[in-house]
């Protein structure tokens, strides 16, 4: 979603790819329950507290900036979401996965278990409603599943998708725990010995957003 312009209160709303993935499923998967807001394009370096012309130009330059027409790749948009945090936090969340980047083997299992830094109060955290954890291409892996959160969205987003070997789908999952099995299946790496994807972690009560790549390499015999 995006506004046309900054003038005139209209608003441009389209499905993003999953989105258009659930749509075409036709089995009832495709509910907005949810909603947020983001300012990926907003630099706030601008903000000019010595405007000559006073207070009500402070803003004026972010004001004019040009924003973003709503696009469908969810990589890509709202990187930035808003967040509510208790009156007085000082330091933004962010998210600890112990890994910078994933690297398996075929067959390999990996548990990822996020925690928040700089969360109410505490040096890390475990977030209540849990993380949601989103990999590019589900392909990737024979099991990708999230434990430890009962929420009906959990349960829903744990439900395994059904995918071809040459259509890219992406696969949003919920848990305290994140789960990762790489594929054994040959034939999608082709002639290629390594597949990438990325996987995008989201602390559902802080905001905090984290994305790191995976590589999944080929067993040789």
């Amino acid at each position: 979603m995006g506004y046309l312009n900054n003038s005139v209160v209209t608003v441009d709303a389209i499905l993003t790819t999953k989105g258009r993935e659930l749509l075409a499923k036709n089995d009832g998967s495709f509910r907005i329950t949810q909603f947020a807001f983001a300012d990926d394009e907003i630099d706030y370096t601008l903000y000019n507290p010595t405007h000559p012309s006073g207070s009500a130009f402070y803003g004026e330059a972010i004001q004019n900036m040009p924003l973003l027409e709503a696009f469908p790749q969810e990589t890509q948009i709202m990187k930035y979401k808003l967040a509510t945090l208790p009156r007085g936090t000082a330091k933004l969340p962010v998210l600890n996965l112990g890994y910078s980047a994933i690297t398996l083997v075929q067959g390999a299992s990996l548990a990822i278990t996020p925690q928040t830094l700089n969360y109410l109060g505490n040096a890390q955290a475990y977030e209540t409603s849990g993380y949601s954890a989103t990999i590019s291409d589900v392909r990737l892996m024979s099991t990708f599943t999230g434990i430890g959160i009962n929420t009906t969205a959990a349960q829903t987003s744990n439900t395994p998708i059904t995918t071809t070997l040459g259509t890219n789908v992406s696969q949003t999952v919920i848990g305290s725990q994140i789960n990762l099995r790489a594929t054994t299946v040959n034939t999608l790496f082709g002639s290629n010995t390594q597949l990438s994807a990325t996987l995008t972690v989201v602390g559902l009560d802080s905001g905090a957003r984290l994305t790191i790549p995976i590589l999944i390499n080929k067993t040789i015999v």
